[in-house]
Protein backbone atom coordinates (compact mmCIF):
# COMPACT_ATOMS: atom_id res chain seq x y z
CA UNK A 1 0.00 0.00 0.00
CA UNK A 2 3.18 2.15 0.34
CA UNK A 3 4.41 2.27 -2.85
CA UNK A 4 1.22 2.26 -4.35
CA UNK A 5 0.97 5.86 -2.62
CA UNK A 6 4.29 6.98 -3.03
CA UNK A 7 3.89 6.19 -6.90
CA UNK A 8 0.39 8.08 -6.90
CA UNK A 9 2.22 11.26 -5.61
CA UNK A 10 5.32 11.11 -7.57
CA UNK A 11 3.04 10.75 -10.74
CA UNK A 12 0.50 13.88 -9.45
CA UNK A 13 -1.75 15.94 -11.77
CA UNK A 14 0.86 18.24 -12.07
CA UNK A 15 3.49 16.30 -13.36
CA UNK A 16 1.10 14.32 -15.94
CA UNK A 17 -0.12 18.33 -17.22
CA UNK A 18 3.91 19.12 -17.21
CA UNK A 19 4.82 15.99 -19.50
CA UNK A 20 1.63 16.96 -21.56
CA UNK A 21 3.02 20.67 -22.55
CA UNK A 22 6.17 19.07 -22.89
CA UNK A 23 4.93 16.39 -25.93
CA UNK A 24 2.37 19.17 -27.15
CA UNK A 25 5.49 21.38 -27.48
CA UNK A 26 7.95 19.21 -28.65
CA UNK A 27 4.90 18.10 -31.60
CA UNK A 28 4.11 21.65 -32.65
CA UNK A 29 7.84 22.23 -33.04
CA UNK A 30 8.76 19.09 -35.42
CA UNK A 31 5.17 19.88 -37.52
CA UNK A 32 6.34 23.83 -37.93
CA UNK A 33 9.45 22.28 -38.85
CA UNK A 34 7.60 19.60 -41.61
CA UNK A 35 5.22 22.33 -42.51
CA UNK A 36 7.80 25.45 -43.43
CA UNK A 37 10.10 22.74 -45.18
CA UNK A 38 7.20 21.73 -47.56
CA UNK A 39 6.41 25.08 -47.84
CA UNK A 40 8.97 25.49 -49.35
CA UNK A 41 9.51 23.08 -51.57
CA UNK A 42 6.02 23.49 -53.04
CA UNK A 43 6.79 27.31 -52.99
CA UNK A 44 10.17 27.19 -54.93
CA UNK A 45 10.33 24.20 -57.15
CA UNK A 46 7.70 21.38 -59.01
CA UNK A 47 10.75 19.63 -60.39
CA UNK A 48 13.67 17.81 -58.61
CA UNK A 49 17.22 17.03 -60.55
CA UNK A 50 19.28 14.61 -58.82
CA UNK A 51 23.37 15.10 -60.35
CA UNK A 52 24.69 11.48 -60.27
CA UNK A 53 27.82 13.33 -59.46
CA UNK A 54 27.27 14.87 -55.88
CA UNK A 55 30.54 16.95 -56.34
CA UNK A 56 32.15 18.44 -59.77
CA UNK A 57 35.73 17.96 -59.90
CA UNK A 58 37.79 20.51 -61.68
CA UNK A 59 40.27 20.39 -64.26
CA UNK A 60 43.49 21.24 -63.53
CA UNK A 61 43.37 23.71 -66.01
CA UNK A 62 40.20 25.83 -63.67
CA UNK A 63 42.03 24.53 -60.63
CA UNK A 64 45.64 26.32 -61.82
CA UNK A 65 43.47 29.50 -63.02
CA UNK A 66 41.60 30.25 -59.92
CA UNK A 67 44.85 29.14 -57.58
CA UNK A 68 46.41 32.68 -59.39
CA UNK A 69 43.50 34.37 -58.75
CA UNK A 70 44.38 38.00 -56.28
CA UNK A 71 41.86 40.32 -57.50
CA UNK A 72 38.08 39.95 -56.49
CA UNK A 73 35.79 38.75 -58.61
CA UNK A 74 31.83 39.00 -58.78
CA UNK A 75 29.92 35.71 -60.45
CA UNK A 76 25.88 36.45 -61.04
CA UNK A 77 24.07 33.54 -62.25
CA UNK A 78 20.86 35.47 -63.81
CA UNK A 79 19.04 32.40 -65.01
CA UNK A 80 15.22 30.81 -64.48
CA UNK A 81 16.32 28.05 -61.59
CA UNK A 82 14.08 25.76 -63.48
CA UNK A 83 15.97 25.41 -66.69
CA UNK A 84 17.85 21.29 -66.62
CA UNK A 85 20.77 23.21 -66.78
CA UNK A 86 20.44 25.26 -63.77
CA UNK A 87 21.69 22.74 -61.60
CA UNK A 88 24.89 21.74 -63.22
CA UNK A 89 25.90 25.33 -63.29
CA UNK A 90 25.22 26.27 -59.43
CA UNK A 91 27.31 23.25 -58.34
CA UNK A 92 30.24 24.19 -60.95
CA UNK A 93 30.39 27.75 -59.72
CA UNK A 94 30.16 26.89 -55.66
CA UNK A 95 33.43 24.45 -57.00
CA UNK A 96 34.96 28.01 -57.99
CA UNK A 97 34.53 29.88 -55.01
CA UNK A 98 35.43 26.84 -53.00
CA UNK A 99 38.68 27.02 -54.56
CA UNK A 100 39.23 30.64 -53.93
CA UNK A 101 37.94 33.17 -51.17
CA UNK A 102 38.38 35.78 -53.81
CA UNK A 103 35.04 34.09 -55.90
CA UNK A 104 32.14 36.05 -55.07
CA UNK A 105 28.72 34.08 -56.64
CA UNK A 106 25.17 35.43 -56.69
CA UNK A 107 22.34 33.86 -58.24
CA UNK A 108 19.30 35.82 -59.07
CA UNK A 109 16.22 33.96 -60.57
CA UNK A 110 15.02 36.96 -63.28
CA UNK A 111 11.48 34.65 -62.94
CA UNK A 112 10.78 34.14 -59.43
CA UNK A 113 12.94 37.17 -57.92
CA UNK A 114 11.61 40.13 -59.78
CA UNK A 115 12.74 42.42 -56.96
CA UNK A 116 16.71 40.76 -57.17
CA UNK A 117 16.35 41.40 -60.68
CA UNK A 118 15.23 44.47 -61.61
CA UNK A 119 17.82 45.76 -59.47
CA UNK A 120 20.33 44.19 -61.19
CA UNK A 121 18.88 45.54 -64.56
CA UNK A 122 19.16 48.80 -62.95
CA UNK A 123 23.11 48.37 -61.92
CA UNK A 124 25.06 50.66 -64.44
CA UNK A 125 27.69 47.29 -64.57
CA UNK A 126 25.58 44.67 -66.16
CA UNK A 127 22.58 47.19 -67.65
CA UNK A 128 24.10 46.51 -71.00
CA UNK A 129 23.66 42.91 -70.83
CA UNK A 130 20.56 42.03 -69.06
CA UNK A 131 18.54 45.20 -71.36
CA UNK A 132 16.03 43.26 -73.62
CA UNK A 133 13.67 40.63 -73.87
CA UNK A 134 15.88 38.03 -75.20
CA UNK A 135 18.92 38.81 -72.33
CA UNK A 136 18.14 35.76 -70.69
CA UNK A 137 19.71 32.88 -68.64
CA UNK A 138 23.17 34.38 -68.30
CA UNK A 139 25.91 34.45 -66.13
CA UNK A 140 28.39 37.38 -65.65
CA UNK A 141 32.17 37.40 -64.20
CA UNK A 142 33.26 41.08 -63.63
CA UNK A 143 36.41 41.90 -61.96
CA UNK A 144 37.39 45.69 -61.41
CA UNK A 145 34.77 47.04 -63.31
CA UNK A 146 34.93 44.32 -66.73
CA UNK A 147 32.38 42.25 -67.18
CA UNK A 148 32.99 39.13 -69.40
CA UNK A 149 28.71 37.22 -70.15
CA UNK A 150 28.45 34.04 -70.94
CA UNK A 151 24.96 32.52 -73.01
CA UNK A 152 23.20 30.45 -71.14
CA UNK A 153 22.18 28.79 -74.95
CA UNK A 154 26.09 27.91 -75.55
CA UNK A 155 26.43 26.20 -71.98
CA UNK A 156 24.21 23.23 -72.76
CA UNK A 157 23.47 21.88 -75.42
CA UNK A 158 21.44 18.55 -76.84
CA UNK A 159 23.38 16.03 -78.89
CA UNK A 160 20.86 13.26 -80.10
CA UNK A 161 22.03 9.82 -80.99
CA UNK A 162 20.15 7.32 -83.11
CA UNK A 163 18.94 4.19 -81.08
CA UNK A 164 19.74 1.05 -82.94
CA UNK A 165 16.39 -0.82 -82.36
CA UNK A 166 13.85 0.99 -80.63
CA UNK A 167 10.45 0.39 -79.27
CA UNK A 168 7.62 1.33 -80.59
CA UNK A 169 6.50 3.99 -77.58
CA UNK A 170 10.22 4.55 -76.93
CA UNK A 171 11.30 6.96 -80.21
CA UNK A 172 13.96 6.93 -82.93
CA UNK A 173 16.40 9.26 -80.80
CA UNK A 174 17.95 9.17 -77.69
CA UNK A 175 18.70 12.97 -76.16
CA UNK A 176 21.70 13.70 -74.36
CA UNK A 177 22.79 17.09 -72.50
CA UNK A 178 26.34 18.00 -73.09
CA UNK A 179 27.63 20.50 -70.27
CA UNK A 180 30.35 23.02 -71.80
CA UNK A 181 30.20 25.15 -68.75
CA UNK A 182 33.48 24.76 -67.09
CA UNK A 183 35.24 25.36 -70.55
CA UNK A 184 32.93 28.60 -70.79
CA UNK A 185 33.14 29.96 -67.27
CA UNK A 186 37.36 29.70 -67.12
CA UNK A 187 37.62 31.33 -70.49
CA UNK A 188 35.16 34.25 -69.09
CA UNK A 189 36.93 34.57 -65.87
CA UNK A 190 40.31 34.55 -67.62
CA UNK A 191 38.95 37.35 -69.87
CA UNK A 192 37.77 39.02 -66.28
CA UNK A 193 40.42 39.02 -64.80
CA UNK A 194 42.59 40.06 -68.09
CA UNK A 195 41.13 42.88 -69.43
CA UNK A 196 43.08 43.25 -72.81
CA UNK A 197 42.49 40.81 -74.98
CA UNK A 198 45.76 38.77 -76.96
CA UNK A 199 45.58 40.21 -80.90
CA UNK A 200 45.68 37.16 -83.53
CA UNK A 201 46.83 38.07 -87.47
CA UNK A 202 44.80 36.05 -89.88
CA UNK A 203 46.62 36.17 -93.11
CA UNK A 204 44.21 36.77 -96.12
CA UNK A 205 44.77 37.06 -100.13
CA UNK A 206 46.17 33.45 -101.00
CA UNK A 207 42.48 31.31 -100.60
CA UNK A 208 42.73 30.82 -97.47
CA UNK A 209 39.11 30.28 -95.68
CA UNK A 210 37.23 32.63 -94.32
CA UNK A 211 36.78 33.82 -90.57
CA UNK A 212 33.08 34.74 -91.54
CA UNK A 213 32.15 31.78 -93.45
CA UNK A 214 29.62 29.56 -91.69
CA UNK A 215 29.56 26.84 -94.90
CA UNK A 216 31.20 23.31 -94.08
CA UNK A 217 34.30 24.76 -95.45
CA UNK A 218 34.56 28.17 -93.63
CA UNK A 219 36.22 29.16 -90.49
CA UNK A 220 33.79 30.58 -88.56
CA UNK A 221 34.17 28.23 -85.57
CA UNK A 222 37.76 28.68 -85.79
CA UNK A 223 36.96 32.33 -85.29
CA UNK A 224 34.73 31.39 -82.23
CA UNK A 225 37.13 29.19 -80.51
CA UNK A 226 40.20 31.94 -80.10
CA UNK A 227 37.51 34.60 -79.07
CA UNK A 228 36.54 32.26 -76.52
CA UNK A 229 39.93 32.05 -75.06
CA UNK A 230 39.95 35.90 -75.13
CA UNK A 231 42.16 36.18 -78.52
CA UNK A 232 40.99 39.25 -80.68
CA UNK A 233 41.46 37.63 -84.83
CA UNK A 234 42.03 40.45 -87.31
CA UNK A 235 42.51 39.79 -91.21
CA UNK A 236 45.96 40.67 -91.90
CA UNK A 237 47.50 41.15 -95.53
CA UNK A 238 51.09 41.72 -95.96
CA UNK A 239 50.67 42.82 -99.62
CA UNK A 240 52.16 46.21 -100.53
CA UNK A 241 53.79 48.17 -97.75
CA UNK A 242 52.11 46.39 -95.05
CA UNK A 243 54.04 44.82 -92.24
CA UNK A 244 52.90 42.12 -89.50
CA UNK A 245 51.70 45.00 -86.41
CA UNK A 246 53.80 45.59 -83.56
CA UNK A 247 50.77 44.45 -81.31
CA UNK A 248 50.34 41.11 -83.43
CA UNK A 249 50.63 37.88 -80.68
CA UNK A 250 49.54 35.45 -83.14
CA UNK A 251 49.93 34.87 -86.92
CA UNK A 252 48.07 32.84 -88.33
CA UNK A 253 48.72 31.36 -92.22
CA UNK A 254 46.33 28.82 -92.93
CA UNK A 255 45.77 26.32 -95.68
CA UNK A 256 46.81 29.29 -98.41
CA UNK A 257 46.06 27.72 -102.03
CA UNK A 258 48.52 30.77 -103.88
CA UNK A 259 51.76 31.39 -103.56
CA UNK A 260 52.95 33.77 -101.00
CA UNK A 261 55.24 36.71 -102.42
CA UNK A 262 58.69 37.21 -101.73
CA UNK A 263 57.92 40.30 -99.56
CA UNK A 264 55.16 38.35 -97.90
CA UNK A 265 57.65 35.55 -96.85
CA UNK A 266 60.32 38.14 -95.93
CA UNK A 267 57.90 40.12 -93.41
CA UNK A 268 56.97 36.96 -92.16
CA UNK A 269 60.23 35.77 -91.32
CA UNK A 270 60.91 39.07 -90.10
CA UNK A 271 58.10 38.50 -87.47
CA UNK A 272 59.24 35.47 -86.40
CA UNK A 273 62.76 36.67 -85.97
CA UNK A 274 61.84 39.17 -83.50
CA UNK A 275 59.79 36.43 -81.29
CA UNK A 276 56.61 36.43 -83.20
CA UNK A 277 54.38 32.82 -82.77
CA UNK A 278 53.20 31.54 -86.01
CA UNK A 279 49.86 29.02 -86.81
CA UNK A 280 50.77 27.35 -90.22
CA UNK A 281 48.44 25.15 -91.97
CA UNK A 282 48.76 23.74 -95.07
CA UNK A 283 45.73 22.91 -97.60
CA UNK A 284 45.15 19.92 -99.43
CA UNK A 285 44.16 21.59 -102.52
CA UNK A 286 47.70 23.33 -102.72
CA UNK A 287 49.11 19.34 -103.22
CA UNK A 288 51.88 19.74 -106.09
CA UNK A 289 52.72 23.50 -106.04
CA UNK A 290 54.71 25.53 -103.55
CA UNK A 291 53.00 28.11 -101.77
CA UNK A 292 55.92 29.72 -100.25
CA UNK A 293 55.15 28.47 -96.66
CA UNK A 294 57.56 25.68 -97.42
CA UNK A 295 60.60 28.19 -97.22
CA UNK A 296 59.58 29.92 -94.54
CA UNK A 297 59.34 27.03 -92.36
CA UNK A 298 62.93 25.76 -93.79
CA UNK A 299 64.36 28.17 -92.09
CA UNK A 300 63.52 27.04 -88.80
CA UNK A 301 64.30 23.49 -89.10
CA UNK A 302 60.85 22.03 -90.53
CA UNK A 303 60.45 20.76 -93.78
CA UNK A 304 57.62 19.94 -95.50
CA UNK A 305 56.77 16.95 -98.08
CA UNK A 306 54.07 17.86 -101.17
CA UNK A 307 52.60 14.58 -101.05
CA UNK A 308 49.15 13.26 -99.32
CA UNK A 309 49.63 10.48 -96.91
CA UNK A 310 47.08 7.54 -96.65
CA UNK A 311 46.31 4.64 -94.02
CA UNK A 312 44.30 1.87 -94.67
CA UNK A 313 42.73 1.34 -91.33
CA UNK A 314 42.93 4.02 -90.08
CA UNK A 315 40.43 5.86 -91.95
CA UNK A 316 36.64 6.27 -92.54
CA UNK A 317 36.70 6.75 -96.41
CA UNK A 318 39.21 7.42 -98.79
CA UNK A 319 40.48 10.97 -98.19
CA UNK A 320 40.38 11.05 -94.43
CA UNK A 321 43.12 9.88 -91.73
CA UNK A 322 42.55 9.32 -87.84
CA UNK A 323 45.82 10.37 -85.89
CA UNK A 324 46.45 8.03 -82.86
CA UNK A 325 49.60 8.58 -81.75
CA UNK A 326 51.45 11.98 -79.99
CA UNK A 327 54.36 13.09 -78.30
CA UNK A 328 53.54 12.33 -74.89
CA UNK A 329 56.04 14.95 -73.58
CA UNK A 330 54.61 17.74 -75.33
CA UNK A 331 52.21 19.38 -73.50
CA UNK A 332 49.70 20.39 -77.13
CA UNK A 333 49.16 17.16 -77.41
CA UNK A 334 49.27 15.16 -74.17
CA UNK A 335 45.93 15.94 -73.25
CA UNK A 336 44.83 13.83 -76.63
CA UNK A 337 46.22 10.60 -76.09
CA UNK A 338 43.41 8.12 -75.84
CA UNK A 339 41.49 10.72 -78.37
CA UNK A 340 42.81 12.03 -81.68
CA UNK A 341 42.66 13.95 -84.49
CA UNK A 342 40.81 13.45 -88.16
CA UNK A 343 42.39 15.03 -90.95
CA UNK A 344 41.71 15.15 -94.57
CA UNK A 345 44.81 14.71 -97.06
CA UNK A 346 47.43 15.38 -95.04
CA UNK A 347 50.84 15.83 -95.86
CA UNK A 348 54.48 15.18 -93.89
CA UNK A 349 55.71 17.54 -91.77
CA UNK A 350 58.64 17.13 -89.77
CA UNK A 351 62.02 17.65 -88.56
CA UNK A 352 64.28 18.91 -91.80
CA UNK A 353 67.16 16.63 -92.47
CA UNK A 354 70.41 18.48 -92.38
CA UNK A 355 74.16 17.71 -91.29
CA UNK A 356 75.17 19.51 -88.07
CA UNK A 357 72.67 21.14 -86.30
CA UNK A 358 74.05 24.65 -84.01
CA UNK A 359 73.78 24.84 -81.11
CA UNK A 360 71.43 27.44 -80.87
CA UNK A 361 69.33 26.20 -83.78
CA UNK A 362 65.19 26.17 -83.03
CA UNK A 363 64.29 23.11 -81.20
CA UNK A 364 61.80 20.86 -83.71
CA UNK A 365 59.87 18.65 -82.24
CA UNK A 366 57.27 16.08 -83.52
CA UNK A 367 53.45 16.53 -82.56
CA UNK A 368 51.38 13.72 -84.26
CA UNK A 369 52.99 10.94 -86.34
CA UNK A 370 51.26 8.18 -88.79
CA UNK A 371 51.18 4.38 -87.84
CA UNK A 372 53.74 2.31 -89.56
CA UNK A 373 50.89 1.22 -92.06
CA UNK A 374 50.89 4.30 -93.65
CA UNK A 375 52.15 5.08 -97.45
CA UNK A 376 53.01 7.97 -98.89
CA UNK A 377 51.27 9.95 -101.90
CA UNK A 378 48.05 7.22 -102.14
CA UNK A 379 50.29 4.73 -102.08
CA UNK A 380 52.31 4.97 -104.89
CA UNK A 381 55.72 6.42 -103.71
CA UNK A 382 56.96 5.61 -100.04
CA UNK A 383 55.68 3.44 -97.38
CA UNK A 384 54.75 1.47 -95.31
CA UNK A 385 55.94 3.72 -92.94
CA UNK A 386 55.87 6.45 -89.91
CA UNK A 387 55.34 9.92 -91.21
CA UNK A 388 55.17 13.10 -88.90
CA UNK A 389 52.37 15.09 -89.27
CA UNK A 390 52.41 18.32 -86.98
CA UNK A 391 55.31 19.86 -85.28
CA UNK A 392 56.11 22.17 -82.68
CA UNK A 393 59.29 24.89 -82.85
CA UNK A 394 60.98 26.87 -79.98
CA UNK A 395 64.05 29.07 -80.37
CA UNK A 396 64.92 30.60 -77.23
CA UNK A 397 66.96 33.92 -77.20
CA UNK A 398 70.62 33.70 -76.69
CA UNK A 399 71.94 34.72 -72.98
CA UNK A 400 71.69 38.37 -73.09
CA UNK A 401 69.49 38.59 -75.84
CA UNK A 402 65.84 40.26 -75.66
CA UNK A 403 63.63 40.27 -78.19
CA UNK A 404 60.73 42.26 -78.86
CA UNK A 405 58.06 39.74 -78.30
CA UNK A 406 59.87 36.88 -76.45
CA UNK A 407 61.26 33.40 -77.79
CA UNK A 408 59.49 32.34 -81.23
CA UNK A 409 57.25 29.33 -81.19
CA UNK A 410 55.60 27.92 -84.17
CA UNK A 411 53.21 25.14 -84.71
CA UNK A 412 52.71 23.35 -88.20
CA UNK A 413 50.02 21.24 -89.57
CA UNK A 414 50.47 19.08 -92.55
CA UNK A 415 46.05 19.84 -93.24
CA UNK A 416 43.69 22.93 -92.84
CA UNK A 417 40.82 21.05 -93.72
CA UNK A 418 40.46 19.44 -90.27
CA UNK A 419 39.57 22.80 -88.49
CA UNK A 420 37.22 23.82 -91.00
CA UNK A 421 33.30 24.03 -89.78
CA UNK A 422 32.41 20.48 -90.63
CA UNK A 423 35.53 18.65 -89.34
CA UNK A 424 36.22 21.07 -86.33
CA UNK A 425 33.88 19.40 -83.55
CA UNK A 426 35.63 16.02 -85.22
CA UNK A 427 37.65 13.75 -82.64
CA UNK A 428 40.17 15.96 -80.73
CA UNK A 429 39.94 18.76 -83.33
CA UNK A 430 38.80 21.55 -81.60
CA UNK A 431 40.78 20.68 -78.29
CA UNK A 432 43.98 20.75 -80.21
CA UNK A 433 43.32 23.89 -81.68
CA UNK A 434 42.50 25.48 -78.00
CA UNK A 435 46.15 24.04 -76.85
CA UNK A 436 48.15 25.11 -79.38
CA UNK A 437 47.31 28.63 -79.68
CA UNK A 438 47.25 28.52 -75.75
CA UNK A 439 50.82 27.17 -75.82
CA UNK A 440 51.88 29.35 -78.75
CA UNK A 441 50.60 32.63 -76.31
CA UNK A 442 52.95 30.42 -73.20
CA UNK A 443 49.11 30.68 -71.53
CA UNK A 444 49.97 27.65 -69.59
CA UNK A 445 47.15 28.14 -66.93
CA UNK A 446 44.83 27.73 -70.54
CA UNK A 447 46.78 24.42 -71.19
CA UNK A 448 44.66 21.91 -69.88
CA UNK A 449 41.91 19.95 -71.83
CA UNK A 450 38.28 20.64 -71.25
CA UNK A 451 35.21 18.58 -73.28
CA UNK A 452 32.00 19.08 -73.12
CA UNK A 453 31.04 16.84 -69.59
CA UNK A 454 27.50 14.57 -69.91
CA UNK A 455 24.91 15.38 -67.54
CA UNK A 456 22.88 12.34 -66.02
CA UNK A 457 20.18 14.00 -64.52
CA UNK A 458 16.77 12.00 -63.08
CA UNK A 459 13.91 13.73 -63.29
CA UNK A 460 10.79 14.01 -61.29
CA UNK A 461 7.63 15.22 -63.39
CA UNK A 462 4.20 15.26 -62.39
CA UNK A 463 0.86 16.47 -63.53
CA UNK A 464 -0.84 19.64 -61.91
CA UNK A 465 -3.61 17.07 -60.28
CA UNK A 466 -0.50 15.13 -59.07
CA UNK A 467 1.51 18.59 -57.91
CA UNK A 468 -1.68 19.21 -56.01
CA UNK A 469 -2.11 16.39 -54.33
CA UNK A 470 1.61 15.95 -52.88
CA UNK A 471 1.24 19.33 -51.57
CA UNK A 472 -1.72 18.32 -49.80
CA UNK A 473 -0.22 15.26 -48.54
CA UNK A 474 3.40 17.41 -47.50
CA UNK A 475 1.40 20.51 -46.25
CA UNK A 476 -1.63 18.74 -44.26
CA UNK A 477 -1.67 14.50 -44.38
CA UNK A 478 2.14 13.77 -43.12
CA UNK A 479 1.89 16.97 -40.24
CA UNK A 480 -1.85 15.91 -39.42
CA UNK A 481 -0.95 12.27 -39.20
CA UNK A 482 2.05 13.38 -37.09
CA UNK A 483 -0.17 15.60 -34.66
CA UNK A 484 -2.64 12.48 -34.55
CA UNK A 485 -0.01 10.02 -32.90
CA UNK A 486 1.09 12.93 -30.49
CA UNK A 487 -2.69 13.08 -29.39
CA UNK A 488 -3.14 9.22 -28.54
CA UNK A 489 0.45 8.89 -27.02
CA UNK A 490 -0.56 12.20 -24.69
CA UNK A 491 -3.61 10.82 -23.82
CA UNK A 492 -2.43 7.37 -23.16
CA UNK A 493 0.18 8.59 -20.99
CA UNK A 494 -2.47 10.68 -19.26
CA UNK A 495 -5.07 7.71 -18.03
Amino acid sequence: MENETSLKKSFSAWKRWGLGLDLVVRTAVVLAVVVMVNYLGARWSHRFFLNAAARYELSPRTAGLLKSITNEVQVIVYYDQENPVFPAISTLLREYRNANSHIHLTTVDYIRDMGEATKLKENDKYKPYLTGATNKNLVLFECAGTVIPVNGQAIGRYRYEEIPNPNPDQGKYHKHLLFYGENLFTAALFAAINPKPMKACYLIGHGEPRLDDAGEAGYQTFLSVLQQFHIEVQPLSLLGTNAVPADCNLLVIAGPSTPLLESERERADDYLRQGGRLLALFNPGSLGRLTGLESILAGWGVGVTNAAIAEPKLTSGKLDLIVMSFNDLHPVVNPLIGSGLHLILPRPVGRLEVGKVPADAPQVEVLAQTSPAATLDRGSRRGPGRFPLAVAVEKRNAPGVITERGATRIIVVGDSLFLCKQMIESAGNKDFLGYAVNWLLERTELMQGLGPRPVTEYRLAMTISQQHSAQWLMLAAIPGAVLAFGGVVWLRRRK
